[in-house]
Parts: C-alpha cells; structure tokens; sequence
C-alpha cells in the first residue's frame, strides 16, 4: 500500500488552515503533518522534510509565500511541492509565486474537489498544473528581456518545451515525438541546465516569457 502524501498547510488564518486539514485530513491517501502561519513557518516546515506537497498562502507576515517559495526552492535540493493558495484573483501575486518556483496556484474559493485534485495532481505527476491559466498569466505578465539560454535550445529541445508548455506529461511527449520517456526526460534536464531553472513550471515560465511559446 501507498504511503500517504504528507501535507503542509501554511496560512495566517488559524480558520483557513483548520477547514482545509479536515477537508484533506478525511482522504486515506492524504496526511496533514504540520501547519504553520507565516513564511517563517514555511521555511521551517521545508527544511524538515516532513511534507511532500505544501499549501502556502501568500499574503502573510514576516514572510510572505512568494518570497518563502523562493527561499524554498532556492536553498533546498528536493524541496516539497508547493501549491499557492490565494485570495486574490491576481495575476501579479500568482505569476510572481511561480517565477519563484511554486509547482502551481489555487484560489481559496476553488471547490473542494479541485482542491484535492490539484495537490495529488501536483505532487504524482510530471504534468504541467493548469496549463491554460498558466497561458492566460503569461500573456498578461510584464514584458521581460528573453531568459539566457533560450537561443541555445536544440529543435528538439524546443519541441519537448513547446509540449510541456501545453500540459502534455513525459509519457504524451514521448508519445506524440516518437521517443522514449528516458530520452524526454534527458531532453528536458537539458532544457533546465540551458536555462538555468529548476523544474518544469519555471521552464515553461521562461519559454512564455522568451517568446518561445
């Protein structure tokens, strides 16, 4: 049997944490292992590698979750995956939550079967969280210079990018291109060292944002 996947629920609202650990507490294949109540809690929470998925929401003191998540992602080699739960339907908290390396964003008014959905989503798959929303972000951020590495993508690189960016997991790219998984996977590590991020999310920021998609 699977072990259960451990949760972190960080948020300054002691009722916003309670209502999502007894939503998620009642799953047998999820486990509310800490919470926590600001960014400092978050960074706390990380770096004792008791979670594998983290709810963190993004206006709270001390440390807000945009700037925990780039510490997070920053400091720690296997960082738990990090969903951002926000109030604000805004698209500069939530592009910004994940240029700094958040896995994915959810509005605290998502259903609660959503909700489920995303964190096991996020944390068992290699698929792109929301990639349609992920587009709709993208074309409303603010302009930036291309990412470095952009131009030394190989076509093939491009490819793979171009169908992570539209939500296809390994295996549909695999699929799609006619390849194997490893060697998706070995295209995409090559796509993270050119542009210097970390993960799929990030690459597929930097490819909306250098014109590539």
């Amino acid at each position: 049997m699977t072990a259960p996947l451990r949760i972190a629920l960080v948020d300054d609202e002691a009722l916003i944490r309670s209502g999502f650990a007894a939503v998620i507490g009642a799953e047998p294949d999820l486990d509310v292992v800490a919470e926590g109540a600001d960014g400092i809690d978050a960074l706390a929470i990380a770096r004792s590698g008791k979670a594998d998925v983290m709810l963190m929401d993004v206006r709270m003191p001390k440390v807000d979750g945009i700037e925990a998540t780039a510490r997070i992602t920053a400091e720690l080699a296997a960082p738990p995956k990090i969903l951002v739960v926000t109030t604000f339907d805004n698209d500069d908290y939530v592009w910004e939550a994940l240029r700094a390396g958040a896995d994915g964003f959810l509005l605290k008014r998502t259903r609660l079967e959503d909700l489920l959905a995303a964190v096991r989503l996020v944390a068992r798959t290699d698929a792109l969280l929301f990639p349609e929303a992920v587009r709709r972000l993208a074309a409303k951020a603010p302009v930036r210079s291309a990412p470095k590495g952009i131009g030394d993508l190989s076509d093939r690189e491009r490819e793979v990018l171009t169908l992570a960016a539209r939500g296809l997991s390994n295996a549909e790219i695999a699929a799609e291109l006619y390849l194997g998984r490893e060697t998706v996977k070995t295209h995409l590590s090559a796509v993270y060292a050119k542009l210097g991020v970390r993960d799929r999310t990030q690459a597929v920021i930097a490819a909306y944002e250098g014109g590539l998609v």
